[in-house]
């Protein structure tokens, strides 16, 4: 509705809720246990858990390696 009318604005047609999403990036992991490289989609706070646990302990929590 116009402004004038007692509304918003002319242009404006809906209100849209903010969506959040997750700070996700692919990445390539070196697993010292297993000799290799793995490819995993995590955010950037799991990055820094990785960093602080290891690699192998953190992935094996989350379900990610079957060794």
């Amino acid at each position: 509705m116009a402004k004038k009318k007692g509304g918003v604005g002319r242009h404006v047609t809906k209100n849209v809720p903010r969506t959040f999403t997750p700070n996700l990036h692919e990445h390539r992991v070196w697993v010292p246990e297993l000799r290799k490289y793995v490819r995993v989609k995590v955010t950037a706070r799991a990055m820094k858990t990785i960093n602080k646990n290891g690699a192998y302990a953190t992935l094996k929590k989350a379900g990610l390696i079957n060794a």
